[in-house]
């Protein structure tokens, strides 16, 4: 005697199991920006600010330094740099070490 068992002895379902569907696109995560600030103090010449903006943080020309030195003169602060966290922080530490007055690395 042949004996069949039913679905329900497994506590199988009769109708198939259906995944959902899966999305093909992958949507990246970026790494978020980092602001290189930096601030006024009363012991830090116009002439070494400069200075410091030209060695140190790449690309910078001469006219941009300036302004960012009358920046941070003037209004207290000024953004140097923005971009990816390692960078930032070699020119903020690199800053920093020359002497100026250096906010903290701040997410953009």
């Amino acid at each position: 005697m042949v004996t069949t068992l039913s679905a329900d002895v497994y506590g199988m379902a009769t109708a198939p199991t259906i995944a959902p569907e899966r999305s093909n696109q992958v949507s990246p995560k970026l790494y978020p920006n980092y602001k290189v600030i930096v601030l006024n103090d009363d012991f830090n010449t116009f002439q070494h600010v400069y200075e410091c903006l030209m060695k140190y943080i790449p690309g910078m020309s001469g006219d941009r330094a300036w302004d960012l030195t009358n920046q941070v003169h003037y209004e207290g602060q000024a953004i140097v740099w923005v971009g990816p966290q390692e960078p930032a922080e070699l020119y903020h530490q690199q800053l920093r070490r020359a002497g100026l007055t250096m906010a903290p690395l701040e997410a953009a």
